[in-house]
């Protein structure tokens, strides 16, 4: 025999439904938040309890009654109380859907009411309350025909030597040495963070590379190496840094903290020779001429994602210059991941290491609020724009990008799609996509001016100790093996 409840369900699937008479008030406490108040007439209410009560007549067991024998009032008595959440259900699925067919509003998150606190009422009308947040509303800014400046660079072979250093670094080893360090050596080093003499945070044996800068998520310490000049094993140097303004410890936002790093040993780099070996792990190369090639190609994408995100600076920077709207602290916090996510996918596309990753990581934490709401302006107008140009992600794109990372990384297309889904960032990348597509469609109307692109030097270090005491970040895609990145061939050679 079917349960109340299905025959509830089969009902519902079976009638075709009628609109609703609903009172529906919109108020907006700010440019991205609605607050709906919503009252459904009594006569629908009655009709929806009305059709629960029919759906289950032909087999409702009432004692003194054979099944589906007993009369309706008997019925709607024994039952009125286990259909009421059915009912209640129904009446705000389907107000919800007409709602949001019939308001002129864009929903950027589910609608926030409490289930159980909702009643239907004895008699009269049923309200219900919501919130949700809905993207801004604003004018659509003119976006053919910028004036945009676009980084141009024919690389030499001195270029070359320098980024096959860097790649051949990461394939390094690291040799113990008595001698004092020197930038670019590497030291291993106990970290104590300390906040008026109170040890707040520490690392120990953390091995960094002696570079001008060391990037914490929560601070930021500069002239690290003439901090470490001439420092040797067993020596013990400090400093101060100043606790980021966006720390999750918010009672050490802008504080000053002690740092000292005990150091327990220096190392040197020690190149590998480019032999059949390195040759290999970096993309079954033939020769040294293939590799130099490949790294040509390797610069030329690197040279790609700072012209796309100078271009994109420059296109955004543009269009919000009007966009003054304020973005509630609580929708910027909880989308602060999204834009994280999203920055960490397009670097690990454009293969950037994973070192290069965490130090840009680091520095979005550093600023996390004040990135993201600047993040939420350009994604709400290149949004608009996507919606008025029709375009959209498709599964071409999403494979295209997968792939594009998994070969970055040397793992599989299948491996590297199930973590990207495992870790929920399908939606960045689908941000990600169209964003790019809505640029690249801008740039197709641009006026460009060439200028030369001169390659930073790498010259921070990321460590993944948070000072303040909070969480430790976890990029997305990340690689802790130690293992170097392929490099893509020409494409005479593929």
């Amino acid at each position: 025999m079917s349960s109340p409840e299905t025959e509830i369900a089969n009902a519902d699937n079976s009638q075709e439904k009628k609109k609703l008479t609903l009172d529906v008030r919109v108020d907006k406490p700010s440019v991205c938040e609605r607050h709906v108040t919503v009252t459904i007439d009594r006569a629908d209410v009655d009709r929806y309890f009305d059709d629960a009560i029919s759906g289950i007549m032909p087999n409702a067991a009432v004692p003194g009654f054979r099944a589906g024998r007993a009369p309706r009032k008997l019925v709607e008595q024994r039952f009125r109380s286990q259909v009421a959440d059915q009912v209640k259900g129904s009446l705000l699925m389907d107000s919800m859907t007409q709602i949001s067919e019939e308001q002129d509003f864009s929903a950027i998150s589910e609608p926030d009411f409490d289930f159980e606190a909702i009643e239907i009422p004895d008699n009269g009308p049923m309200t219900f309350e919501f919130d949700l947040e809905v993207r801004p509303e604003f004018e659509m800014p003119e976006w053919k025909g910028l004036k945009l400046d676009r980084l141009t660079r024919e690389f030499s072979a001195k270029d070359i030597d320098g980024r096959l250093a860097d790649i051949l670094q990461d394939m390094a080893t690291l040799v113990p040495t008595e001698d004092a360090a020197t930038p670019g050596d590497y030291i291993v080093a106990n970290i104590t963070a300390s906040h008026n003499g109170r040890a707040i945070s520490e690392a120990n044996e953390e091995e960094i590379q002696i570079l001008p800068v060391i990037s914490f998520p929560d601070a930021r310490l500069e002239g690290f190496d003439k901090l470490m000049e001439g420092v040797k094993a067993g020596e013990t140097r400090k400093a101060q840094v100043m606790i980021s303004h966006d720390s999750a410890a918010t009672e050490l936002q802008g504080e000053t903290i002690d740092l000292e790093f005990n150091v327990l040993e220096v190392k040197k780099v020690e190149l590998p020779p480019i032999d059949a070996e390195v040759l290999e792990s970096l993309g079954n190369l033939e020769n040294e001429g293939e590799l130099r090639d490949a790294v040509k190609v390797d610069l030329e994408r690197r040279m790609e994602y700072q012209q796309q995100r100078r271009v994109r600076q420059q296109i955004t920077s543009l269009l919000t210059a009007s966009a003054n709207w304020e973005l509630p602290p609580d929708l910027v916090r909880r989308q602060s991941r999204r834009e994280l996510d999203r920055a960490m996918l397009e670097m690990r596309s454009s293969g950037f290491s994973d070192d290069e990753i965490r130090a840009y990581e680091n520095e979005l934490r550093q600023n996390t609020l004040s990135a993201t709401r600047k993040a939420l302006h350009e994604h709400f107008i290149l949004e608009r724009i996507a919606e008025d140009q029709n375009v959209d992600a498709d599964p071409a794109d999403y494979d295209a990008e997968v792939q594009l990372i998994a070969r970055q990384g040397r793992e599989s297309v299948r491996r590297v799609r199930a973590r990207i889904e495992k870790q929920g960032l399908m939606d960045a990348l689908r941000n990600q996509i169209i964003e790019r597509k809505v640029i690249n469609l801008i740039t197709e109307h641009a006026k460009f001016n060439d200028v030369p692109y001169d390659p930073a030097k790498n010259a921070t270090f990321p460590v993944e100790l948070s000072l303040s005491g909070a969480s430790e970040s976890n990029i997305p895609i990340a690689k802790h093996g130690g293992d170097s990145q392929q490099l893509q061939q020409p494409a005479d050679h593929t």
